[in-house]
């Protein structure tokens, strides 16, 4: 049975059971800082389980691409490790539990997968009691093949949220895959017992004490790994041999030349650049771009070693993009958004792949550095620190960094690199914050949303209304009453105020009552259907059920709303001047400006920018009507809405359609018409990252605000130059002129003192072994007039030595030059100034016959060129 069969039989068997098919959410989380990818299928509802949002349907299967990288170094050298990998899992969010769940899963892998009964073993938690019970008596497994396992894998929980037992599915592939101890069972770390399926059963709720409490609606949370299942099925030793990552291999080897079967570090390089290049894909796909941060760095050093084992294969030009072209040609079916950006992700892995051919060339510059410094000061191995600089900054692998020592007789302290990469770990490990699922303060706001209901929004249509005080907090402690003066987060049955969201900034307001007045500064939704208040009491007393009035700032949300619909403007804009690859990758609404990010692999030219400024503004201009609508996420997609869709999973979606122009799923505020906007500004468009910009602008008030400023600096210009402002840049021009004229002018001088000067300086030679050396101050600006110089006195005194100094704002500058029959005789430019550099405070080299340095310490300069004589008697032996 191939992987797609697996995948479809899966969700099928699950939508005939009541479960919604889900398409699969991105591995970029939405609205979760607390984890970088989508790491197991329940991500995506973390908030359903939680109870921060309610679920649309109570029952849903998915298959979720899934992306873990803490094993990265794991992935080829064992059967099951993986980067990236599919998550089957059926979900019950308050509806059944395991009376149904476990019954279901034998079924599916028995008489779908025809798995063979007698080759599978269950594990449960130790004192699940219901578990046994059902897998025993309803199910019919013997109580033998029932494994009572303790907390540490058969029970499920991060910090503080809702948490609960297991029951795995364990395949025994047979004793021939086992390890021959005697004590080899379900749950030993060989790969005799595989484990197919984790059933968690979501029935606890721990506090931050430690205490369980029984969840008054349980929920279901399971994951298949579907290269696992794959493997049995097929009969595959490994992962790799399914015909999921078996069909990608095969096309690398083709590629290269390099067949897998061959064994050793082919059949290792193979495995680890189909792992790796489908995390890429997908990850890219998704809107990840490689960085040197976050999950842009984890893609980067993905790339990176899988260049490097591309390398083993002989691969020397960039390859990895023809792979992403397999890994979508096998999985494009199932991941429709493979297909739809199949150029993007193409462009970016071969753009970041050249990248990092010209980071492995500076990487072997550094390399063969320090074989020289080592072979010079008479070490006979690369400290291990180097060594792990070299992997960590530059991606040089360490087996090549050992290869190229043993070339030059050098060793290399690998007991070091590894000291220094678990030290590496070790910041990462501690950087690393405990996930919690629900703070006590959540905690409590559920319990005011499931006691109170919602607070309704009507900020749509009203800008106040009437509303009551449903709960107050000072800080994390929930009150009944606030004084004057105290900073508070109020709770509200209705509110017309915008809570922050989709990059948009809250609605600023004042509430309102019997002698009370609360200045309303930020407004939030820490859990779906509650809106938090936060804002100073700046009158009276408030307490819990006063009937109050909210008033929105109306001038900060219209001038919201015109950044905001300018941004849609300008994304649809985007992609008819730069083209269809251009995806939105975040933004920022604020009253006074908009930001706005976008995938681009190139900077943007000022004829691009003109056109886009142009035709955002002939949209305000044309008046189109902006219209909001609620329909269902199919019907969106259909009709051809610009969304991420994996932001939330519900049926009813909110669109904002600008005339013909923009359709977009959005809930944030919006104008009546575009013509509202006034008009659009582009203030700025830089990079941001490798394959993303960032464009900034402003509207309306704001636009005008920019005008004005640009305004008064063209009149202080004007004043400065003295002519009026339209003649400002005829005079500027006229000025640089001068200016550049100027310069030639004063070169021309400081080149011919520079020739007296040599003429001076050509008296001061002394000999030293036969050589004639020049080691002498020099009234030089800056690093290249004092090379100039060098060449000049080289050119004059034919053959010797010459070391020129400069000093100027406590700062150092040293040239040497050799000429050349002086470096036949041993002399070396880049090892003399390494010998005096330090008395300057510094360092530097270069070249045999030319070399530069700087230094911070002005007073030994003196003591450095009287040194130059000695250098030279040494190095021509003497």
């Amino acid at each position: 049975m191939q992987g797609n069969d697996v995948r479809e039989r899966f969700l099928k068997f699950f939508e005939q059971r009541g479960h919604k098919i889900l398409p699969s959410s991105s591995l970029i989380p939405h609205n979760d800082p607390s984890i970088l990818w989508t790491a197991a299928g329940m991500v995506p509802f973390k908030p359903y389980f939680t109870g921060e949002a309610k679920p649309e349907v109570l029952r849903v299967a998915t298959c979720q691409k899934c992306l873990r990288t803490p094993d990265i170094d794991s992935v080829g050298r064992t059967a099951r490790h993986h980067t990236f990998f599919e998550m089957l899992g059926n979900f019950s969010f308050g509806d059944y539990f395991k009376k149904e769940a476990i019954p279901w899963a034998w079924e599916f892998v028995t008489r779908e997968l025809g798995f063979a009964a007698e080759k599978l073993w269950i594990s449960i938690y130790l004192d699940d009691d219901e578990a046994y019970e059902i897998w025993h008596n309803d199910v019919g497994i013997p109580g033998e093949r029932i494994v009572r396992m303790d907390k540490d894998t058969n029970f499920w929980e991060i910090g503080v949220g809702p948490c609960g037992p297991c029951s795995e599915i364990y395949y025994d592939l047979g004793a021939d895959r086992g390890c021959d101890l005697p004590d080899c069972a379900v749950g030993c770390e060989c790969d005799r017992y595989l484990e197919i399926w984790n059933l968690v059963f979501i029935q606890f709720f721990r506090d931050e004490e430690g205490n369980y409490t029984p969840l008054k609606n349980k929920g279901i949370d399971t994951g298949m790994g579907l290269e696992r299942v794959a493997s049995v099925l097929q009969n595959a030793r490994t992962n790799f041999d399914t015909d999921l990552l078996r069909d990608i291999m095969d096309f690398t080897g083709n590629l290269t030349g390099k067949a897998y079967g061959s064994g050793g570090e082919v059949d290792l390089a193979l495995k680890v650049i189909a792992d790796h290049v489908r995390a890429l894909t997908f990850a890219i796909g998704d809107g990840a771009l490689p960085s040197n941060e976050g999950r842009g760095y984890v893609l980067r050093r993905l790339l990176r070693r899988a260049v490097r084992f591309g390398r083993v294969l002989g691969a020397e030009e960039p390859f990895l993009h023809r792979v992403a072209g397999a890994v979508i040609d096998k999985m494009g079916g199932a991941y429709p958004e493979l297909l739809e950006n199949t150029g993007m992700i193409s462009r970016v892995i071969k753009t970041e792949e050249e990248r990092f051919g010209e980071t492995l060339a500076q990487g072997s510059e550094l390399m063969n550095r320090l074989v020289e410094d080592a072979k010079r000061v008479g070490k006979g191995f690369i400290d291990g620190d180097k060594a792990f600089r070299l992997y960590d900054t530059y991606g040089f692998p360490l087996e090549l960094t050992v290869e190229i020592a043993g070339e030059s007789g050098l060793s290399v302290d690998e007991a070091g690199f590894d000291e220094a990469m678990e030290e590496q770990r070790e910041r990462a490990r501690s950087a690393r914050q405990e996930t919690k699922y629900l703070s006590e303060k959540s905690a409590l706001l559920k319990n005011i949303l499931e006691q109170t209901g919602e607070t309704v929004f009507t900020g749509y249509e009203n800008l106040s209304c009437g509303a009551r005080i449903k709960a107050i907090f000072d800080g994390n402690e929930q009150v009944d009453t606030a004084a004057e003066g105290r900073e508070v987060e109020i709770v509200l049955d209705v509110t017309p105020c915008y809570a922050e969201a989709g990059g948009q900034l809250s609605d600023r307001a004042v509430i309102t009552g019997q002698g009370t007045e609360i200045v309303v500064e930020e407004v939030t939704r820490p859990i779906e259907g509650l809106c938090l208040h936060r804002g100073r009491v700046s009158g009276g007393t408030v307490s819990v059920n006063d009937e109050v009035a909210v008033q929105v700032d109306m001038r900060r949300r219209m001038n919201i709303a015109r950044n905001h619909s300018a941004t849609h403007l300008l994304h649809k804009c985007l992609r008819q001047v730069l083209g269809e690859h251009v995806h939105q990758a975040g933004s920022m609404v604020a009253p006074e400006r908009l930001r706005f990010d976008f995938t681009h692999y190139t900077s943007i030219s000022q004829d691009e920018i003109e056109q886009l400024e142009q035709k955002v503004n002939e949209a305000i201009l044309h008046n189109l009507p902006v219209e909001t609508m609620l329909t269902t996420l199919d019907e969106a997609r259909d009709m051809g809405a610009a969304a991420l869709f994996d932001e939330k999973y519900g049926d009813r979606v909110r669109l904002v359609k600008m005339g013909d122009l923009s359709l977009e799923l959005c809930g944030g505020t919006h104008v009546n018409s575009t013509a509202e906007v006034g008009i659009c500004k582009l203030v700025s468009e830089s990079s941001i990252g490798s394959g993303l910009r960032r464009i900034e602008a402003v509207t309306g008030a704001g636009a005008m605000d920019y005008f004005r400023a640009r305004e008064e600096q063209l009149g202080m210009i004007a004043r400065a130059v003295k002519a009026p402002p339209h003649e400002v840049v005829q005079r500027v021009e006229i000025m640089a002129r001068d200016f550049r004229e100027a310069e030639r002018e004063a070169e021309t001088l400081r080149a011919r003192l520079a020739r007296y000067e040599v003429r001076s300086m050509l008296d001061n030679t002394r000999e030293v072994n036969g050589v004639r050396v020049l080691s002498a101050r020099a009234d030089a600006g800056d690093m290249d007039s004092l090379r100039a110089m060098v060449d000049l006195l080289r050119d004059k005194m034919g053959s010797g030595v010459i070391v020129l100094a400069s000093a100027a704002g406590g700062k150092v500058n040293l040239v040497a030059g050799v000429s050349k029959d002086m470096v036949s005789r041993g002399l070396h430019a880049g090892k003399l100034l390494k010998e005096i550099a330090p008395l300057v405070g510094g360092g530097g080299g270069g070249r045999p016959d030319m070399a530069q340095a700087g230094g911070k310490d002005p007073a030994g300069l003196d003591q450095a060129l009287e040194k130059v004589c000695s250098v030279v008697q040494t190095q021509t032996g003497n």
